[in-house]
């Protein structure tokens, strides 16, 4: 309870600081859904503020068990801090997760820490040329598309089963991030080098580091407002767009089960379960023309060394996740921006030993976006079924967003 209690003081801390001190600067904008924006007076830096929530419903219906249940959460509630300091080349970007499950208490870590996770990001963001940009700091490695994309700015209400079981999520360490134009073509190389075991990670290093390296080709140009990443085709571009990702990441000697994410893989002697290395790869698709959107995305990632479990200090079997997934979305908004969306996703795991699970799953979501995703009202409806296995899970989300 102090915790939460410390949290929401140094929160409103914050925006006592936003409502007092800041009026005093130059210049102030206020636009709904692009937050409070402050500049000094001599330029020499700028501050912006956003506040965003997803409050969310859930009802789940198990044909095994003939069992409804149902669910009422705030599922994100995040403030956003961005601007740049000394001059335009140096940009920062800040954000804090106020949820418990943003929070999310590191789990079966074999320190004993059990420290809650508030940071999301926090990163400085250099650029010192005309096409390259030097990252420090806490954020998104440069993965799978649906990853990067803002849980704001989804076509569905929440991303698919391939993000959730293989991305690469946050991680501490530097990125070096370029664009060049090859003709028509636009090409968006970067490449991470970062500590591998995910976020907000205050002991030393169990086991060896991370790197990750991809690439964005976009053959037509670029998309309006960058399109390629966020859901939806809300600028309904005139000519086709068309953007295709690759990534690989080798997260050397892995700790926790799935590199950045899950619980840590530590032997009963206390040692991390190193000697086994995480490789992922994953390709992406985002295809946008006049309202129409498709989406799709293929992830897999495998051990060097085929360990799939171990026994950690607390006497649990635990294991590094493996296999790979494919998911595919496909939606048209129409001009009242109303969307009729379908997402089909499948997923093979290599083992039985990590708790996952062989699954498909077919998704068909509604969405009325009011201001584009700053504020909007989406469903969805799931079937997810396991081969050989007749009965089916069936899922319906309504969520509402909205960002200030």
């Amino acid at each position: 309870m102090s915790l939460f209690k410390n949290l929401y003081l140094q929160v409103l801390m914050v925006l006592a600081f936003l409502c007092i001190s800041l009026p005093g600067f130059g210049q102030k904008k206020i636009e709904f859904g692009k937050g409070l924006n402050y500049a000094a007076k001599d330029t020499s830096f700028t501050v912006k503020f956003n506040f965003r929530f997803q409050n969310l419903m859930i009802v789940n219906y198990d044909e095994a068990s003939d069992e409804y249940t149902s669910q009422f959460l705030v599922r994100r509630s995040r403030l956003k801090f961005g601007g740049f300091v000394f001059n335009p080349n140096i940009e920062y970007k800040a954000e804090i997760g106020l949820t418990n499950r943003d929070i999310s208490v590191d789990r079966e870590d074999g320190n004993g820490s059990g420290a809650s996770r508030l940071i999301l990001d926090a990163v400085i963001k250099w650029k010192f040329s005309k096409n390259l940009a030097l990252w420090f700091g806490q954020t998104k490695l440069p993965g799978n598309r649906e990853r990067v994309i803002s849980s704001g700015s989804l076509q569905f209400v929440d991303r698919s089963l391939v993000n959730s079981r293989f991305n690469i999520d946050r991680d501490a360490g530097f990125q070096l991030r370029g664009t060049f134009k090859l003709g028509e073509v636009l090409v968006n190389p970067s490449f991470a080098f970062s500590q591998g075991e995910g976020r907000n990670i205050t002991v030393i290093n169990f086991g060896g580091f991370d790197y990750t390296a991809h690439v964005d080709i976009l053959p037509l140009g670029k998309f309006t407002k960058k399109g390629d990443y966020f859901g939806s085709d809300l600028e309904r571009e005139q000519t086709p767009k068309i953007s295709f990702g690759f990534t690989y990441d080798y997260n050397d000697r892995a700790v926790r089960q799935g590199g950045q994410l899950g619980n840590f893989v530590i032997d009963s002697t206390g040692n991390a379960a190193a000697e086994n290395s995480l490789s992922a790869f994953m390709a992406d698709m985002m295809f946008k023309y006049k309202g129409l959107s498709v989406h799709s995305e293929y992830a897999t990632k495998s051990t060097d060394k085929n360990l799939v479990s171990t026994t950690n200090l607390l006497g649990k079997s635990t294991k590094f996740f493996t296999g790979s997934g494919f998911n595919v979305q496909a939606g048209y908004l129409f001009k009242n921006n109303v969307e009729l969306a379908f997402r089909y996703t499948t997923i093979r795991i290599d083992n039985d030993f990590s708790g996952l699970k062989d699954e498909d799953e077919i998704t068909i979501g509604l969405s009325k976006y009011l201001v584009g995703h700053n504020l909007k009202v989406q469903t969805d409806f799931s079937r997810v079924t396991q081969p050989n296995i007749n009965d089916a899970k069936y899922r319906f989300r309504l969520q509402v967003e909205m960002q200030l």
